[in-house]
């Protein structure tokens, strides 16, 4: 995995969530220990870095696995129960990632 790619998702997310998206939470990717891409939702305007922090919800899934996610390759229901995604924390956090998702996914092109 490469620090690369999470540049690119960090950039990609900070696109896509904007300055106030109602959010409303910190969520945290965690790269399997290689970096993280964390969405400060309960600032405005919204940031989305790569410094590690404490967050409400806590998503370990694998850069490339998250690509997958964004260009619709891969379900998020089935990365979790395939083992690919954990989830720690506050779960209805998880669950908002939906529009998210969708938009990541139009950014895309997809």
């Amino acid at each position: 995995m490469s620090a690369e790619l999470i540049s690119e998702i960090t950039a990609g997310l900070a696109q896509v969530i904007g300055e106030d998206s109602g959010f409303g939470s910190i969520l945290k990717f965690d790269f399997e220990g290689a970096g993280v891409t964390v969405i400060d939702g309960k600032t405005v305007p919204n940031s989305v870095s790569n410094t590690d922090m404490p967050a409400d919800c806590t998503i370990v899934i694998s850069a490339e696995n998250l690509m997958k996610m964004f260009k619709r390759e891969l379900d998020p229901t089935m990365a979790f129960m395939q083992g690919k995604m954990k989830v720690a924390g506050d779960m209805s956090v998880a669950m908002k990632l939906g529009p998210i998702l969708q938009k990541a996914a139009a950014a895309a092109g997809v």
